[in-house]
């Protein structure tokens, strides 16, 4: 509805209109399919200086922040009692692929705390690591809850539980102590207040918080600087940068883009993937967090969203910029993706 001006407000139009178009994928000279997106890049202030799309309609951002859920692994001690390095606050933080170290560290952490597999609520799954996959089934082995991408999470969400004292059995509950302490630190970084109608259940089975983009960038600018954040997180934080910087690789895997990206501009820049299209960062350097999300979930654009604000945003990742090619089942190059022309242009307009 209007306002006596005459002007529809910015989040009633942002909320009936479509969000831009972000990725296109072309085959010959013709658009053949393209992808509708948000983001948004924000200081710890929560100041936006970078936003297109439904940047304030909540979203589910899924494995995304891992990171911001580990806080209170950190924070209550936790992670000091068991003598948790950075390969297992890392994995804490991890979609990890399910090699074999993965899944010892995962093993281990929870050993340290008394527990073993059986603990784990996240379900099971193939690898992801097609390599580790294979593996399984050359050895004529089943998947189990420690080859699930989140069964670092899991573990130290039951550490926590453990160290505090609480049950373990119900430990994914929304209403458990752990689950709770987790949406109070996930409203403290980036300034959402957290309600039932909020939650959703995520697909390893814990409690996902429905946050808006500008809010999510905000969080993981406070997050990789501590500004806005009481001593205490703050120091949780830079634990958890650190140990994501030293042990990338076990935050994803080997040929997986948080991987390669945070070993190649260690301590410059942290990213964090999301099922359904969303990724989640920041650059320490900068001040600035960034938050993106796909409309019809696909994690190629994602991608590609991701790497072209990169190539803007970080002096040295200009490569990561520019058109890429779509090989077919011969390895001709069938398709190309690109970024679409209108953000980039809203992008460079703004200074980026």
């Amino acid at each position: 509805m209007a306002n006596e001006l005459g002007l529809i407000p910015f989040l009633s139009m942002e909320v009936e209109m479509a969000n831009p178009v972000l990725v296109e994928m072309l085959r010959g000279d013709r658009v053949e399919s393209c992808h509708r997106g948000a983001l948004a890049i924000a200081r710890p202030d929560g100041g936006l200086v970078f936003a297109i799309g439904a940047v304030h309609r909540p979203i589910y951002p899924r494995s995304a922040i891992k990171s911001i859920q580990c806080l209170p692994t950190i924070e209550t001690g936790a992670a000091d009692r068991f003598g948790f390095g950075d390969a297992e606050i890392a994995l804490a933080c991890a979609s990890h692929s399910g090699t074999e170290r993965h899944v010892a560290v995962a093993a281990g952490m929870l050993a340290k705390a008394g527990l073993d597999a059986n603990a784990l609520g996240c379900g099971a799954h193939d690898p992801i690591s097609i390599a580790a996959t294979r593996c399984l089934i050359k050895a004529g082995h089943e998947p189990s809850a420690l080859h699930n991408n989140c069964s670092g999470k899991h573990a130290a969400m039951l550490a926590t539980a453990v160290h505090m004292g609480e049950p373990a059995a119900d430990y994914l509950r929304s209403d458990h102590p752990v689950q709770v302490r987790i949406a109070r630190a996930l409203e403290d970084v980036t300034g959402v207040r957290l309600g039932p109608d909020h939650v959703g259940v995520d697909g390893c089975s814990a409690p996902n918080w429905a946050i808006p983009l500008a809010n999510l960038a905000r969080g993981f600018a406070r997050l990789v600087t501590g500004e806005g954040l009481g001593a205490e997180r703050a120091r949780a934080a830079q634990r958890i940068m650190l140990a994501c910087w030293a042990e990338p690789e076990m935050v994803a895997g080997p040929e997986r883009l948080d991987t390669s990206l945070m070993t190649r501009f260690k301590g410059q820049l942290f990213t964090k993937t999301g099922a359904e299209g969303v990724y989640c960062g920041a650059l320490p350097g900068r001040g600035l967090g960034f938050a993106i999300k796909i409309d019809d979930g696909a994690k190629r654009a994602s991608e590609m969203v991701l790497k072209a604000l990169i190539a803007r945003l970080l002096p040295g990742a200009e490569d990561l910029a520019g058109e890429e090619v779509v090989p077919n089942w011969r390895g001709v190059a069938a398709a190309r993706l690109r970024c679409a022309s209108p953000w980039l242009e809203a992008l460079e307009a703004a200074g980026f």
